[in-house]
């Protein structure tokens, strides 16, 4: 059974492969890269679970393996 953590990861990736297409994992990987300038790990671990997720999925190629 997921958790509420993972539920919201792969709703929020659904969301991106539905609304970015291909460039979905673009957009999580600068999310990421925000949330590390901003020293804000909680999120950048969040976003970097939705890249694990997209990557899952095949969409992802560079951008999650850059985190």
């Amino acid at each position: 059974m997921l958790d509420e953590d993972e539920r919201r990861a792969r709703q929020e990736a659904h969301w991106l492969v539905k609304e970015f297409g291909a460039e979905a994992p673009l957009y999580a990987a600068m999310k990421a890269e925000k949330a590390i300038e901003q020293k804000d790990f909680g999120r950048c671990a969040r976003w970097k679970r939705i890249l694990e997720i997209l990557a899952d999925t095949g969409l992802s190629k560079s951008a999650a393996s850059k985190y």
